[in-house]
């Protein structure tokens, strides 16, 4: 593809594989965990693992955990400092200007537990570009790493970003 035939700009170019600014989220407390679980498993009561210590102690983990899906992130404090990683300003109403959700991946690592403090980021990991039927199509992956504070991998997530 030419210059002309291509919807990759050179900020795209620069991102590439470029870790983006660090998130750090609170401790994860006992409390987030039963209350997280029991709205996502509303009306039902949640799995006691996720709220009974004693009933959790019993159980492989040793104790309580979070639900694969718990956002340690969900109660944000602004900073002012947010960085959307594979953005481009200005591409609005212009030729790539439209955007869909493409979906997203998500691979599970370590539990998340009660103290745990994660760290997360995100890069632009790589692209595809073809024609389609709405003419030049670009699909950006976004790949997000979620850590612990021993480092080690909670999830990760490829999202697809859809443009044309």
């Amino acid at each position: 593809m030419t210059e002309v035939d291509t919807l990759v700009t050179p900020e795209m170019e620069q991102q590439k594989g470029v870790w983006g600014v660090e998130t750090v989220s609170f401790p994860i407390s006992e409390s987030d965990i039963r209350k997280w679980a029991i709205a996502v498993y509303w009306p039902e009561t949640p799995p006691r693992l996720y709220w009974d210590p004693e009933y959790a102690r019993t159980t492989r983990w040793g104790g309580i955990v979070a639900p694969e899906d718990f956002n340690p992130f969900a109660w944000p404090v602004p900073t002012g400092k947010f960085e959307p990683v594979g953005a481009v300003p200005g591409q609005q109403n212009q030729r790539g200007g439209n955007l869909l959700n493409g979906g997203q991946v998500d691979t599970f690592g370590l539990r998340m537990r009660p103290g745990d403090v994660i760290r997360s980021r995100t890069r632009l990991s790589h692209w595809e570009e073809r024609h389609g039927r709405n003419g030049l199509t670009l699909f950006s992956y976004l790949e997000t790493e979620w850590r612990n504070e021993n480092d080690s991998l909670v999830k990760r997530r490829v999202a697809t970003i859809i443009r044309y």
